[in-house]
């Protein structure tokens, strides 16, 4: 398969997997009157999402070097597919956070494989600019998708949301079926994926780059988890109001991702990256010293993370690119793991997060605040490697 088709293969499917994490969001306040609970219990579906996301990625990346690409990412696609169709028929709270898990670990398997396809086809330099596709597919369904789930929700209901997302997923399964995967086998089936695993783990060259990129990722999602419920309770925003927020965030993550695709070749991986955590923590300090200053001004929250999400735009595929080429062991391995480290902080950061929303924004600023700080630290001891 060429590197085109699997380009666009791979960030059709990763739009898909990121739409469960954001479309939803502005129908927050609908979906907790529909299941007759408070908002903020709602709320922990997005964090039960990022743990079904983070749980099995693990899993995935071993069945996808024994078993191969194909199969793993059709059970992945079936699996988030036919959860999405199964939550508007859901009466309670408890059903409907089972069924985001599930959903969450449909969507583990679809970025899993992602990742790894696109490793399979690049290196180095050439990595990190093809994986600046995914961010873009990334920030297309945070931000647009935000915003069409508000369009969905004001015209057709909630439930059209999923119904829609369920479909779509479906329909990429049948495509995939009918494509033709090359065969990969990189590591003999006598070696336990757990030694494999451990064996990576180890190497800072791996580890740092890893935490930086997902610390950055924390920032953003801690965003999502308490906005809703900042900007659509204290700040008295509708749901329109917040799904339009979507544009300002995609444009500031595509601008970024357009950046590491464009300049990454002619000014290095580590200028980009220390450059972009920098930025990440720039916008959260402006957000914190706003909330505490300024605590009615709302674009004193949502500008400046703007402007940190730019700079998560330039870490993040980065800092996975050096993560993978840090990996003392190739194959899908180091990609399952990074995204499992990735998955896994942003499930417990988004926990931490929906306890802060608020009728205050300060303590969401200063949980990104330390996010930020410890992605500076991070990129700081990372050892720089030379451009593959």
């Amino acid at each position: 398969m060429n590197p085109g088709l699997i380009l666009l293969i791979t960030c059709s499917t990763v739009f898909l997997a990121q739409l469960g994490m954001s479309i939803y969001l502005p129908a927050l306040p609908q979906i907790a009157g529909h299941l007759q609970v408070d908002a903020t219990q709602v709320a922990w579906g997005l964090s039960l999402y990022l743990i079904g996301m983070a749980l099995p990625m693990l899993l995935w990346g071993s069945l996808a070097q024994r078993v191969g690409r194909k199969p793993v990412l059709l059970a992945a696609l079936g699996i988030y597919g036919l959860a999405n169709l199964a939550l508007p028929l859901g009466s309670t709270l408890e059903s409907f956070l089972l069924l985001r898990l599930l959903q969450g670990i449909g969507a583990s398997g679809i970025s899993v494989m992602a990742r790894v396809l696109i490793r399979d086809s690049f290196r180095g330099d050439l990595l990190a600019k093809a994986l600046s596709w995914i961010s873009i597919s990334f920030v297309v369904a945070l931000g647009i998708g935000q915003y069409a789930g508000s369009l969905i929700q004001v015209t057709l209901g909630w439930q059209a949301i999923f119904y829609l997302l369920g479909a779509v997923s479906l329909l990429m399964a049948a495509i995939v079926s009918r494509l033709n995967f090359p065969k990969l086998v990189e590591a003999p089936a006598t070696v336990s994926p757990w030694a494999v695993y451990g064996t990576i783990l180890t190497h800072r060259a791996f580890l740092l780059p890893a935490l930086a990129g997902g610390l950055g990722y924390g920032v953003i999602i801690a965003f999502n988890s308490a906005a809703p419920l900042i900007l659509q309770g204290p700040f008295g925003w509708s749901t329109t109001d917040y799904g339009l927020l979507g544009w300002p965030i995609s444009a500031a993550y595509f601008l970024g991702a357009l950046a590491v695709n464009r300049f990454v070749l002619r000014t290095g991986q580590h200028r980009l990256m220390a450059l972009g955590v920098g930025l990440v923590m720039a916008g959260s300090g402006v957000m914190l010293a706003g909330s505490l200053l300024a605590s009615s001004v709302a674009w004193l929250l949502w500008l400046p993370y703007c402007g940190a999400v730019f700079g998560q735009s330039l870490n993040y595929p980065i800092s996975l690119s050096r993560a993978n080429d840090g990996a003392p062991i190739a194959g899908a391995y180091a990609m399952a793991l990074s995204g499992f480290i990735h998955q896994l902080m942003a499930a417990l950061i988004g926990a931490v997060a929906s306890l802060l929303a608020g009728p205050h924004a300060w303590p969401l600023s200063l949980l990104c605040c330390f996010l930020a700080a410890g992605a500076v630290l991070c990129t700081r001891f990372t050892p720089d490697r030379p451009s593959a």
